[in-house]
């Protein structure tokens, strides 16, 4: 029986770290070849980061990114490797590791370079660049034409890139039509809710059309605005999934594959016939013989994690996203403006699970218009949460400023200037703890209040990393209750998820004095921003 055991190292690389990401692909490594794998597969731009938009446009960092590769490559000398890079090259299309960066004939590719016997024996150059949402591969990249085909030890392996494998007549296809019986797929695709499902339900049709075993190596971590969710996966010839790495962790994913069967299915039930092709394809065919002698091994049970539900997911990617962006731009501790409504409440507890309580500073700043009840709920809060809070009155300072802008009020009445002003106080508070302790301020605002602008300018707003920026209001609310669920006792007071939402910068205020009930605004929101439905 034809067996290729693979290892797909599941990492969290920071972009623009090359020196690190290095040393955690080599270390990686490392595990496979302990693990006797023929193949251990990274995930893409592994060696840069993703994504490294204008990083691209600096030649240095091209270079860095080759070296790097080379250096990866030595310790290939008892096993296969698979490794995201930039490729460089010329106009002729072909992604190389050593030339000269030159001229205007210089092209980047996103691309995927194959290591064994201690060097690089092969490339391969990603085809379909996406050019929407939150890509922009097309500016930076060109597009490959080459379809490259692994014979590793007599197993022949389709090697692409992320977006060449959701379309039919893509790549895959190719290499399938070229005798491919694995595909690996190597990839950088970001969390948004119900992704996994949707991704691992594609991934079985493209196994099923092309009668390939599919591998599906994802990174995972956050990075600024984007979470990588993890969730690598590897699907059998009949689409069914046979192996899944663990979602918003780092993860060695180890599987023997029964090349064989992919053969015997392809006996039984044949093979598509080629496609008749407008663009001339080169199927580029990499060989690494028996470079390396594997003796026998025990066979290795691939762990089969189940994919989260839709409220954990989104709970999971945002400690991810909050521990990341903390770590990766050096900051040790953040600070929040705790007011005793769900916001804060929710934020406070994303940053505790993501970086421990003695890193999470609260700060409570009652005005004149703050309740009894919201005292009380932020201290039954920081009380439950294990966190250090400063209670910081700005009273005498929003009476201060009322008395220096008098005179040029004179004859107004007061509006939401007088409530933004509030806020804008607090907002130079949270800051003034930034400056003095280098703290990174983590803002509390949903996306039902910053789509409708719900919100103060300098104020709520200002600070580092928006938590909760893209979680609709009644989301926070589950999330809440989800995270109350978890652990031996509720961390959000009752009384919190049960109160009114209210600001709290005029007598009496709610939200819903200047908004729709969150019920009926979120299904809007969700409908005309995200659906993009006419009005």
């Amino acid at each position: 029986m034809r067996t290729l055991r693979i290892a797909m190292a599941q990492i969290n690389p920071t972009v623009g770290d090359i020196a690190g990401n290095t040393r955690a692909i080599t270390s990686w490594l490392k595990e496979a070849s302990k693990a006797k794998a023929d193949l251990v597969v990274f995930p893409e731009l592994a060696i840069t980061g993703y994504p490294p938009e204008d990083l691209l446009l600096k030649p240095k960092f091209v270079a860095e990114n080759v070296r790097a590769l080379t250096d990866i490559a030595r310790y290939t000398k008892n096993i296969a490797a698979i490794v995201g890079y930039v490729g460089h090259g010329t106009a002729k299309g072909i992604p190389l590791s050593s030339s000269v960066i030159s001229g205007d004939r210089h092209q980047l590719f996103n691309a995927a370079a194959i290591l064994a016997g201690g060097g690089i024996v092969g490339s391969y150059a990603k085809w379909l660049l996406p050019n929407y949402g939150v890509f922009d591969e097309g500016r930076y990249f060109h597009p490959g034409r080459k379809a490259t085909l692994l014979d590793l030890r007599g197993v022949l392996i389709g090697v692409n890139i992320c977006e060449d494998i959701w379309y039919p007549d893509g790549p895959t296809r190719v290499q399938a039509e070229a005798g491919a019986e694995v595909i690996v797929n190597i990839n950088a695709s970001p969390f948004h809710i119900g992704k996994s499902r949707m991704r691992e339900q594609m991934l079985a049709t493209r196994a099923r059309e092309n009668a390939v075993m599919v591998t599906y190596t994802n990174t995972v971590g956050g990075q600024d605005e984007l979470v990588f969710d993890g969730n690598s996966v590897i699907l059998d010839q009949g689409g069914t999934v046979i192996a899944r790495a663990k979602a918003f962790e780092e993860d060695l994913l180890l599987a023997d594959l029964n090349v064989d069967a992919v053969t015997r299915g392809r006996f039984v039930h044949g093979t598509k016939k080629p496609l008749h092709r407008k663009l001339s394809v080169v199927v580029d065919r990499v060989s690494v013989k028996a470079l390396w002698r594997r003796p026998k091994r025990r066979g290795i049970v691939p762990s089969l994690g189940s994919l989260s539900g839709e409220l954990e997911e989104v709970y999971r990617a945002l400690v991810l996203g909050v521990k990341d962006y903390t770590g990766k731009n050096r900051f040790k501790q953040v600070v929040i403006g705790l007011s005793g409504g769900v916001d804060s409440a929710m934020t406070a507890v994303v940053a505790v699970d993501a970086l421990g309580p003695r890193n999470v500073l609260g700060v409570f700043m009652p005005s004149p218009y703050t309740s009894r009840e919201s005292g009380e709920d932020v201290a039954d809060l920081v009380k439950r949460l294990g966190i250090e809070c400063r209670t910081i009155p700005i009273t005498a300072t929003f009476q201060s400023y009322l008395a220096l802008l008098a005179k040029s009020f004179k004859g107004t009445s007061a509006d939401t200037t007088e409530e933004n002003l509030q806020a804008r106080i607090r907002g130079n508070v949270l800051m003034a703890f930034s400056n003095k302790f280098g703290h990174l301020v983590l803002t509390t605002g949903n996306k039902s209040e910053m789509s409708v602008g719900y919100a103060t300018l300098y104020g709520d707003m200002a600070g580092g990393f928006a938590v909760i920026k893209d979680v609709p209001k009644i989301m926070v609310y589950d999330l809440s209750k989800f995270r109350n669920a978890q652990g031996k006792s509720p961390v959000i007071p009752k009384r919190i998820l049960d109160r009114a939402p209210t600001a709290e910068l005029r007598p009496n205020q709610r939200d819903e004095d200047s908004l729709p009930p969150y019920p009926i605004l979120d299904p809007i929101l969700k409908a005309y921003v995200e659906e993009d439905r006419s009005l």
